[in-house]
């Protein structure tokens, strides 16, 4: 399996690529998912975003949820980034980029089996919760 890179548009973190393997989504799915969703929900952790779209077939009912946070102002460099360039980049005497205009970080994503209701709380897997809660957890 190939992994999506970074590029001006995305950041994929290592988290939604280990789940990208886990629930065989690929990155065009997910993007898929971003651009045509069927239901919006605000994330668990500060200033995400959940989308989800729906994948049934005649014998079973699932949704697929993408789980982002997006950033609109080039100096907005907020504790999500620099947790996140600190993972990305092991050493300190590296110069991190600052994350470009427009630039959307993949959190996580995941299957939830059936249907679950609008506006309530949104159904995340207990390990996908404690590992994001854990990115967004003050150091």
């Amino acid at each position: 399996m190939f992994f999506p890179k970074d590029d001006r548009t995305y950041k994929w973190t290592s988290h939604i690529k280990s789940k990208m393997v886990y629930y065989r989504f690929s990155a065009q799915m997910i993007k898929n998912i971003l651009s045509k969703p069927d239901r919006r929900e605000m994330g668990i952790a500060p200033n995400t975003m959940a989308v989800m779209k729906r994948r049934d077939t005649p014998k079973r009912k699932e949704e697929m949820w993408v789980m982002y946070s997006k950033f609109k102002s080039a100096n907005n460099k907020t504790r999500v980034t620099k947790k996140l360039d600190k993972k990305v980049a092991r050493n300190k005497d590296i110069e991190q980029p600052i994350i470009n205009t427009g630039q959307t970080i993949m959190i996580s994503a995941w299957r939830y089996p059936g249907v679950s209701k609008a506006g309530k709380d949104i159904p995340i897997p207990e390990d996908i919760l404690t590992e994001v809660q854990k990115w967004f957890a003050s150091p």
